[in-house]
């Protein structure tokens, strides 16, 4: 059982929150970055953000970079080596902002964040918050950075071990990563505390587009006025099941030709359009490539249906929320992170594969009237369980049982 909440008083705090990564990029992790610092800064909380270089500026939010090196500009999507010497210089750079302006409250993201806040907090006697997203061991498997019959697995798994035991908090972005925690790492359930990804549902509507502009955003991308449109928003990798998704799309549009798919993000944009045309998708895709945050919502309007083929079996997927809020019905495969957010409203691929995905799919295309209907009742979900102002007050009332520790 993890830890409950109980409600608290409305106090401001000075919160150092370390993200060690390249904020702002329109994804994954940068998205729950971004909408806890701006929910919580509206709540009237003073926030400062940590980062690599190479992000790009948002929202108004008060950002400092450690510095980079001449060699590398690019932005680093998962794991990569690189992230060594930009933990050294994120660490330095922290260091130098906690002794020039001692914060309330550390808020680390990622577990090289937690790291690095761990040393902060015992050096300024400031309690540290963990933000965990998933398993540091697992997600580097999953980006092919590390195989579990290498030798460094075991020792960075227990690095891991360790890190997840530092904070006086730690911070779930759904409930399956809070049961891993405890079952799989032997974490106290008293210091999880679950606050599931939510989503802006102000920004993300199913009327943030008028009819007129509808038809002139698929004109724009090339898709006849007649077709069903499936969309899919987010990192294009296999283990997010970018090679899976095409392959049910080619069975898909075999079975009905009057559907489109639409593919928003980056990296491997070429690489996949690629193999789409070599799959003989090439009239009945659109490869957009990276997709600013902040036009996320116009272009998922342009969706009937949408599609969550992750694989990853630890991380959260925050873009079935998105999709949800703009009453998307969705298809996703049965992992515990879709099962949690979609429910029964969710259509599942029996098994993870193309043949499964494309059945589910077709489920939805078959009936637009019960699809329009399923996603109706997925937007009334996310507005109920899943908006940032109750996230907010969740993380300020974890904020408020550390501090209160003394």
């Amino acid at each position: 059982m993890t830890k409950r909440l109980v409600s608290s008083p409305n106090q401001a705090y000075d919160v150092l929150m370390i993200a060690p990564t390249m904020f702002f990029a329109d994804y994954g992790c940068h998205v729950r970055i971004l909408e806890e610092a701006v929910t919580l800064r509206d709540m009237g909380h003073k926030i400062t953000i940590l980062a690599y270089p190479n992000g790009r500026d948002i929202a108004g939010l008060d950002v400092r970079r450690c510095w980079g090196v001449p060699f590398n500009y690019r932005v680093i999507v998962g794991s990569s080596r690189h992230k060594l010497y930009l933990d050294v210089m994120l660490g330095l750079k922290a260091l130098g902002t906690v002794f020039g302006s001692r914060p309330t409250v550390i808020h680390a993201h990622l577990h090289e964040g937690a790291l690095i806040g761990h040393g902060l907090s015992k050096l300024r006697g400031v309690p540290l918050v963990f933000d965990l997203q998933g398993s540091l061991t697992s997600e580097m498997i999953d980006h092919h950075f590390l195989r579990r019959e290498s030798a460094f697995y075991r020792p960075l798994r227990r690095l891991e071990w360790l890190i997840d035991r530092f904070p006086a908090a730690v911070i779930t972005s759904s409930y399956h990563a809070a049961d891993i925690l405890v079952n799989e790492f032997g974490c106290s359930p008293q210091k999880i505390y679950p606050v599931p990804d939510c989503v802006n549902v102000d920004t993300f509507r199913p009327d943030v587009l008028s009819a007129g502009e509808r038809q002139a955003l698929r004109k724009r991308w090339g898709i006849p006025r007649e077709r069903q449109v499936v969309v899919y928003l987010g990192l294009l990798a296999e283990y997010q099941g970018t090679g899976l998704l095409l392959k049910a799309a080619r069975r898909v549009v075999s079975a009905r030709p009057d559907t489109h798919f639409l593919v928003m993000g980056y990296p491997n944009a070429d690489q996949y359009r690629a193999y789409a045309e070599g799959l003989g998708l090439g009239g009945h895709a659109t490869f957009t490539g990276q997709v600013p945050y902040e036009e996320a919502p116009r272009h998922l309007a342009l969706g009937d249906v949408a599609v969550a083929p992750k694989i990853s079996a630890t991380e959260g997927s925050g873009k079935i929320l998105n999709y949800m809020a703009m009453g998307l019905p969705t298809v996703a495969f049965p992992t515990p992170v879709s099962r949690e957010y979609l429910g029964d409203l969710g259509i599942y691929a029996r098994e993870v594969s193309a043949t499964a995905l494309a059945d589910a799919l077709l489920t939805l295309l078959h009936d637009p009237t019960g699809a329009a209907e399923r996603g109706a009742r997925l937007r009334e979900k996310a507005v109920d369980e899943y908006s940032w102002e109750r996230g907010g007050k969740l993380i300020q009332e974890v904020y408020s049982d550390v501090c209160s520790r003394g």
